[in-house]
């Protein structure tokens, strides 16, 4: 575990503001019809133009800006000629690097007409993570943040991913600690102040057991059922966390874009 000083976690957070600005591009023209190789353009000239470079392109060989993970894909879907149609949910992740330190987080975005369960699983998700997050304070656990969204996921009968987790972020894209979406309260990694960690749930509508595509990236339900992926970046603090992401920019886009919740 790698505890920032001040000096970094502005850094971070400007690496952090620029994925949420980003994002934001991407949702204004996040519609049915529009090809997935399209959003990570927009993505890729966004970051290039605010003096970054994407995050996630060449690491480990990934070769797009974005991860978009549409329906039962649950992370790291390659963009191309996909097109998003009425109903779907998709899943984007977007990295930044700039200054010498990453910015790392993702929104889930249901497009059109979108059944009820399928809302149900996008808001429920979306909530754990909130709910997660209030558990990264200074003196908890690892296992904290996890049992919170664990218990509440599963209380709506959904079921959180094993295989995939949260982690530290900074000069690396992946520090440690691994940050699990479900443990017991009291257990795990003890959290120090000013550490920072992207947590991450990933909620799945059927079974918690995954599969991967043939692109050796894409990681799916092995029902074929939806889910659902939220993540905020944030500092562990000792009275509450601190944000350094924000949905904000991608509020404001939302109230906008009526194709798009």
């Amino acid at each position: 575990m790698i505890i920032k000083s001040t000096e970094e976690i502005e850094l971070l957070r400007q690496s952090s503001l620029l994925v949420g600005k980003t994002l934001a591009e991407v949702a204004k023209i996040l519609k049915p019809g529009v090809k997935t190789i399209a959003l990570d353009a927009v993505a890729e000239t966004f970051i290039r133009d605010n003096g970054a470079v994407p995050g996630f392109k060449g690491y480990g060989n990934f070769p797009a800006t974005l991860c978009i993970s549409i329906n039962e894909q649950i992370v790291h879907g390659i963009p191309g000629d996909r097109e998003v149609k009425d109903g779907d949910l998709v899943s984007i992740d977007c990295g930044t690097y700039m200054n010498g330190y990453y910015g790392d987080y993702a929104y889930t975005f249901a497009v059109g007409d979108v059944s009820d369960d399928v809302l149900k699983l996008h808001d429920v998700t979306k909530e754990s993570l909130y709910l997660g997050a209030k558990m990264a304070i200074m003196g908890n656990r690892v296992g904290d943040i996890g049992f919170a969204i664990q218990s509440y996921v599963e209380s709506f009968g959904y079921s959180v991913v094993r295989d995939l987790v949260g982690h530290g972020i900074g000069r690396n894209l992946h520090e440690g600690p691994e940050i699990y979406n479900y443990g017991r309260r009291g257990t795990g990694k003890k959290l120090p102040e000013n550490l920072v960690i992207c947590i991450e749930p990933m909620i799945n509508l059927g079974v918690k057991e995954v599969v991967m595509e043939d692109d050796g990236w894409t990681i799916l339900t092995k029902d074929n059922k939806y889910s659902a992926h939220f993540e905020h970046t944030v500092v562990v603090k000792a009275g509450k966390p601190e944000f350094l992401s924000t949905y904000e920019f991608i509020d404001e886009v939302i109230t906008m874009n009526t194709n798009i919740r």
